[in-house]
């Protein structure tokens, strides 16, 4: 199970990410803009997730994924560490919400960071 320590190491390793101290607890960011969030207990983390999406993956695993009721308007779904299968598994959502973040110029200069991998 991934834990605190692991979402650090592993958003810090995406491209032009830092650490920032907001609101009482650890933020990661790309080029200045938020994607990641390690909230209260460091038992979840908070991701970028598009309104449309996050309603489907909480229907499809509602162990894992939930909406945290200040974030119900926002583009943000809170993840379960405890859940997570294992560390690629973290990966690839953090990935994903660096892609919704990072600017064109990123995006550009890694275009498959973030994206499924094809079968």
């Amino acid at each position: 199970m991934p834990d605190a320590d692991d979402v650090r190491r592993t958003a810090l390793s995406l491209p032009d990410t830092t650490e920032k101290i907001a609101w009482s607890m650890p933020t990661f960011r790309v080029a200045g803009k938020m994607f990641a969030t390690l909230p209260e207990e460091e038992t979840s983390i908070a991701v970028r997730c598009p309104k449309e999406e996050r309603d489907e993956l909480v229907l499809a695993e509602p162990g894992k994924f939930w909406i945290a009721d200040h974030e119900a308007g926002f583009a943000w779904v809170r993840v379960r560490l405890a859940a997570l299968e294992d560390g690629d598994e973290l990966r690839d959502i953090l990935a994903d919400s660096w892609r919704q973040a990072a600017p064109p110029r990123l995006l550009d200069a890694y275009p498959d960071l973030g994206l499924p991998k094809a079968d």
